[in-house]
């Protein structure tokens, strides 16, 4: 219960410390980049058709990179274990 408690506080405080930035009151709704054209929307559209493609590659290879670790642990287990030195027992 304490621990919901925090979090709705937590929740409200970042709520009402972000609810200025949201309503965009003072400059009427143009938010940080300043007024949008039809350029400014294209580039930003040119940009996500690079970006997920290269978001894609970038977990792909990581994901490569990590299973390419893991069978080399795994080979290296199995080498230990065959090896009669390595084994435990009298």
């Amino acid at each position: 219960m304490r621990r919901l408690a925090t979090i709705a506080l937590q929740t409200a405080v970042s709520f009402g410390i972000l609810a200025p930035l949201a309503l965009a009151a003072e400059d009427h709704g143009q938010g940080l980049y300043g007024e949008t054209d039809d350029k400014v929307i294209t580039d930003a559209g040119f940009i996500l058709i690079a970006a997920f493609p290269l978001l894609i590659l970038t977990l792909s290879l990581i994901q490569w990179r990590l299973d390419k670790r893991k069978d080399a642990r795994k080979r290296a287990a199995k080498a230990r274990e065959a090896r009669a030195e390595w084994r435990g027992g009298w």
